[in-house]
């Protein structure tokens, strides 16, 4: 009865995640999706509690109140700008995870391997279904728990090197230790040897090994990556951890935990792969540390900003009959999403066609944007994709890039040896005017230099976007 119980829940809760991805991928079922979410884990924790195998009710409920209360106080705390970095951390602790669940299955497979055929009897929770594997079974539980420790390792490191770049505490360009790729190479191979180890002897100590060589990949595999490349680097991490999930899954015989991490797994590859192709990069190129990138020396950029104040942009805005406004970082940065839905409103009111264009990658993270945007209550329906706006540009009166850089540069047309060349870009410097609101005059997160900033018909609307718009927004008349 229990069981029963338990597998009829897991089967509810698996149907609730795959519509709560199903939901998310559209902004107006997002919030019905994430509540399919919440119940979905509700009730799959719950059946957990009271299923096969249950015990330690204190422990656990002690751990889940105050991972409850650490979450809350979190949720509360982080800013829409910190999600990135937020969500990179998250990653970090499913990794972490992975590694000791794995630890822990490794041990308890030793203790009861060690027990006589008599001693196995009645034994109980994950104890019981260790008793009861054959040989072969055994060792397919070695490799389970190998991979899910394997993977869940790289995804620690990997992912504790991505929040430090998003928060800025490290540096965001791509950086390799002498060696390069012959180092994630070499530790690969020690990895591969260390199952064979594993395999043969059932050990601690190659499981450690190749703990500590995983650690590595992460490390380094992350730290080869660009700035440019970061919201990619999010989704694939993402993905590392539902597999790493799924791999636990199998090692402890949970068949939720096979599917959502299955789930998760494959979105977050399929994410990651959409991704680099809206961005023109060779998935394979991206998480292995830039491998292949383009080289040589960049295209120099001539000219000069020009700068520009509210009464100009004003005048323009008012003489537009069509806008197209491009947000990025800096407008969430600045938590400007409010005052430009103020502008858009009065725009609109006065009969003007004002949209929206969004790149698959602005921002730090897949989505970061629209979020943004559906907070700040902008109607969805001129909320535009890259594919769907871009050859508008020609015909549209004004563009407004608000904090946005490297999706709007045409150095990914004009030159071979950016970093950024063949990544399809919003092509807003074909509008008729283009105004740039910009805190000065650096090149932003990735370092890379934007032409479009010295364009004749560019000018540069210098100052914090949030401040910038709340002086132009009396001045739409």
């Amino acid at each position: 009865m229990e069981f029963g119980f338990t597998t009829a829940a897991y089967v509810v809760a698996a149907v609730l995640f795959i519509l709560s991805l199903g939901g998310l991928s559209n902004q107006e079922s997002a919030k019905r999706a994430v509540w399919y979410g919440i119940v979905g884990m509700a009730l799959a924790v719950i059946a957990t509690l009271i299923g096969p195998g249950s015990g330690l009710w204190l422990l656990s409920l002690i751990l889940i109140a105050a991972g409850g209360i650490i979450g809350t106080y979190v949720a509360k705390r982080v800013q829409m700008t910190e999600m990135p970095q937020l969500v990179a951390a998250m990653h970090s602790l499913v990794g972490l995870a992975a590694v000791f669940v794995g630890f822990n299955a490794h041990f308890e497979l030793g203790r009861v391997l060690a027990m006589s055929e008599e001693a196995r009897v009645g034994l109980e929770g994950f104890a019981a279904l260790l008793a009861h594997k054959t040989p072969v079974e055994v060792n397919i539980l070695r490799v389970e728990l190998f991979l899910g420790v394997f993977i869940g390792a790289v995804t620690f490191t990997g992912s504790v090197v991505a929040y430090g770049k998003l928060a800025g505490k490290m540096t965001s360009v791509a950086t390799k230790l002498p060696g390069g790729h012959m180092l994630n190479l070499g530790a690969a191979i020690l990895s591969l040897l260390c199952l064979v180890w594993y395999f043969g002897s059932g050990g601690f100590f190659p499981l450690f090994v190749m703990t500590l060589a995983a650690l590595f990949i992460g490390y380094h595999l992350i730290m080869g990556i660009g700035g440019a490349d970061m919201p990619v680097v999010v989704s694939m991490l993402n993905s590392y951890s539902g597999w790493a999930a799924a791999a636990i899954g199998f090692s402890l015989g949970n068949d939720l935990l096979i599917v959502v991490g299955a789930l998760v797994g494959s979105s977050g590859a399929i994410l990651s792969y959409i991704m680099c192709k809206a961005m023109n990069r060779h998935f394979v190129s991206v998480i292995l540390g830039g491998f292949g990138g383009p080289s040589g020396e960049q295209m120099a950029v001539e000219g000069e900003q020009v700068a520009i104040d509210a009464d100009g942009v004003a005048t323009a805005l008012n003489e537009a009959d069509s806008v197209i406004i491009i947000p990025g970082y800096g407008m969430a940065v600045a938590q400007a999403q409010n005052a430009v839905s103020e502008l858009v409103n009065k725009l609109r009111a006065k009969g003007k066609n004002v949209r929206f264009a969004i790149h698959p990658v602005a921002g730090r993270l897949p989505g970061h944007m629209n979020v943004l945007l559906a907070e700040a209550k902008v109607p969805y329906d001129i909320v535009m994709e890259m594919d769907e706006i871009n050859d508008d540009f020609p015909s549209t009166d004004v563009a407004i890039v608000i904090g946005s850089n490297d999706i709007v540069n045409p150095a990914a047309q004009e030159d071979p040896n950016s970093p950024i060349a063949g990544m399809p870009v919003l092509e807003c410097w074909k509008a008729k005017q283009v105004f740039v609101s910009k805190r000065g005059q650096g090149t932003g997160y990735s370092g890379i230099e934007n032409p479009l900033f010295f364009k004749d018909n560019t000018r540069m609307f210098y100052g914090d976007a949030r401040e910038s718009l709340n002086k132009l927004l009396p001045l739409i008349d």
